[in-house]
């Protein structure tokens, strides 16, 4: 469990203003369902700390550690935050405006303001126990999210639009991200992220709608007042794209303004570009809603089309105290972006340069005043990965349909088909055979019948590190290889808790005695001699093997007649082991009743049943940090979760005093795993889901 700040008091629904218990996993509102939240705090306990509480403090962004929700201690940090506020002496001269300042967010770990969202989350996932979650980006939240990521040990999955710079997409790759390609718009690619998420029961970051991103912004408020002496300035000026930037801001200076630390608000000028500005377009006709647009837009980090809820917060924002929401054409932003470069030395990315073509704008038609103050957030480096570095496998390219770049909306045929096939793209094997010819000829028999990601090693010491490195969903083995054997091998991947449980399938050209086929018996799934085996058995069988890792998003016919469209009930599978998940997952996706979801601990699985309550849950008992007792107990006294079926799946030898306490959480039954008749679990799931 993540431990939360003292000062954290609660969580506000910004649709409805229903107020929860305070909480970093909570995925909307109970009361209206949205998921537009945003964390609550003790204001007046923390005026009378501020400013003299931060004196002697580190200089990043935790100095501010109050009102962040999660307490310094459980951080994933590279010393985020506190960039410099800088003078921009010779540009303010060259634009007749002597009161302007430069936040540099270039200055941050991965060169983007984002590395404050990306170490505030990833602190809440970690201290969450969540070892796995998923992003859709449009550039630097996906390089931040991946290195903190990997700071942290924790999977990431990153969709990206096709339009996103290659350099940005090898920078995440070569953190250890997987990285999902999508040819299509960019909300297009929150929607095949978030389908992704919801169907593997992952963390899916929500952006600027969840409680802890808008968090992480409002540092730069903070930062920017203290610079300034505890003065707010008069404008503050951000291009935008989603709007979870200017959004936590905003939130930072109305904190402020609430403690009484600064006496006025900002004015916020919120940029984008015409070719992607539907904010600006409602703005200008004074509505609370924005119509979405087809991005046509150069500058990709800024082409979200459809703002949704996030305009309206920033509209009610910018009315408040005379703010504007405005856009310029991207031939300014360039040219702005030039100027900055010579004038004070900075190079910068194209969305700054959209902020500063802004600020010239509103200078020329005089809406900024000689007298006031500017800051304009410097919010990310031009710095690119070098272009070599990462293979062409670390990207998976996923195509909704060519034509969707020219056209608004979703078109199901080619979205259907994105999702059928992304499951299957992202499957990996890794073949370790000392001969490459072998491993060669593995690789293009897989690949000539299925889009896997196959990777090939020649030696014993290779393939061990690649299956660290790439955690393949299956390993094909060659035995007889210099210096490390396949026996060797066998012993690491077992005695290392990271790829135990891979399944192994043994193609070997070696003679077995009757001890070694003992022993490959109880390591390995199968066993194929090379030279005596038919390819399509072979293929079949690792087909068979690794199935369908999810669920696709269309619903069709089952064999029972079930109507397509109707909704299939969700069973959760609670289980630490992906193998053992997998087998149950199988098992009920064979009649194609159901959707079947899954999560490797308790925190992770609370938390999915609080967004999205499933219709059964088939759970394991021991599991770290907390087993399945204490789940059972934790569902038995939720209101909401207190009459889910419950059926336990596990190997645990159970006492009398366990059964008793299962009898007591009222488990529907209790099956031993490795001794379980598919079918007729199957057909009792059935059976209790038709009873509920």
């Amino acid at each position: 469990m993540a431990k939360l700040s003292p000062y954290f008091t609660g969580v506000a629904c910004q649709q409805c203003g229903h107020t929860m218990p305070p909480s970093l996993t909570r995925a909307k509102c109970e009361r209206c369902g949205s998921p537009w939240l945003e964390a609550q705090y003790d204001y007046q306990a923390v005026a009378a700390l501020w400013p003299d509480a931060l004196a002697g403090r580190g200089k990043t962004m935790w100095r501010y550690q109050e009102l962040l929700p999660v307490v310094p201690e459980a951080r994933i940090s590279m010393d985020e935050g506190w960039t410099p506020l800088l003078k921009a002496k010779e540009l303010g001269h060259q634009l007749e405006h002597s009161r302007l300042y430069i936040k540099d967010e270039r200055q941050s770990p991965t060169s983007s303001f984002k590395d404050r969202q990306a170490a505030l989350t990833i602190s809440a996932l970690k201290a969450a126990r969540i070892k796995e979650c998923v992003i859709a980006s449009t550039g630097n939240a996906s390089t931040a999210y991946a290195a903190y990521c990997a700071r942290a040990g924790i999977k990431l999955w990153v969709f990206v639009t096709s339009l996103v710079p290659a350099e940005k997409m090898r920078e995440a790759a070569l953190y250890g991200a997987e990285v999902i390609k999508i040819t299509g718009t960019y909300d297009q690619t929150k929607a095949i992220a978030a389908d992704f998420a919801k169907r593997r029961g992952l963390y899916f970051d929500t952006g600027a709608k969840g409680i802890v991103g808008k968090e992480s912004m409002k540092t730069i408020a903070f930062e920017i007042v203290e610079q300034l002496g505890w003065r707010a300035p008069d404008w503050y000026i951000q291009s935008v794209s989603g709007g979870i930037g200017p959004i936590g801001v905003w939130k930072g200076f109305v904190e402020l303004k609430r403690m009484g630390l600064i006496k006025k608000l900002p004015r916020l000028a919120i940029i984008q570009s015409e070719g992607c500005d539907p904010m600006a377009r409602a703005f200008e006709a004074d509505r609370e809603t924005a119509e979405p647009v087809t991005p046509r837009t150069a500058i990709t980090i800024l082409s979200t089309g459809d703002p949704g809820f996030a305009y309206t917060l920033l509209y009610r924002a910018a009315k408040s105290n005379g703010g504007v929401i405005t856009s310029v054409p991207d031939r300014d932003a360039f040219r702005a972006l030039r100027r900055l470069a010579r004038a004070e030395g900075m190079s910068v990315e194209p969305a700054t340069g959209v902020a500063f073509a802004g600020l010239e704008a509103l200078l020329t038609e005089n809406v900024i005043k000689p007298r006031h103050t500017v800051v304009v957030n410097a919010s990310g480096h031009t710095l690119p990965v070098e272009k070599f570095v990462i293979e062409d496998q670390a990207i998976v390219d996923i195509d909704v349909n060519s034509k969707l770049a020219e056209q608004w909306g979703m078109r199901e045929e080619g979205l259907s088909a994105a999702l059928e096939h992304l499951d299957e793209k992202i499957t990996r094997v890794v073949v370790i055979d000392d001969s490459p010819h072998d491993s060669r000829l593995i690789r293009r028999l897989l690949q000539r019948h299925r889009s896997y990601r196959v990777f090939e090693a020649n030696e014993g010491k290779t393939g061990l590190e690649l299956v660290r490195e790439r955690r393949p969903d299956l390993i094909i083995l060659d035995l007889m290889m210099p210096d490390m054997d396949g026996f060797d091998v066998l012993s690491a991947l077992k005695a290392d808790p990271q790829t135990a449980r891979i399944p192994v399938i043994v193609v070997s050209g070696k003679t077995l005695t009757t001890q070694e086929r003992e022993r490959l018996q109880d390591q390995t799934v199968s066993v194929w001699l090379k030279g005596s085996y038919s390819t399509h058995d072979l293929v079949d069988h690792i087909v068979r093997q690794l199935g369908e890792p999810g669920v696709s998003a269309a619903v069709t016919p089952d064999a029972s007649g079930t109507p397509e469209g109707k909704r299939r009930p969700a069973v959760l599978v609670i289980d630490d082991s992906p193998l053992d998940a997998r087998l149950v997952r199988r098992t009920l996706e064979s009649r194609g009743m159901y959707r079947v979801l899954e999560a490797r601990s308790g925190e992770q699985a609370l938390a999915m049943i609080e967004a999205d309550t499933p219709d059964l849950i088939i759970l394991d008992l021991m599991l770290p940090g907390m087993d399945g007792f204490q789940i059972l107990e934790r569902l038995r006294s939720n209101p909401a979760a207190r009459d889910l079926p419950v059926v336990v799946l596990s190997a645990k030898e159970l006492t009398p005093e366990e059964q008793a306490r299962l009898a007591k959480g009222r488990v529907e039954s209790t099956w031993a795993k490795g001794a379980t008749d598919r079918a007729a679990l199957q057909e009792h799931i059935v059976k209790v889901i038709e009873e509920v």
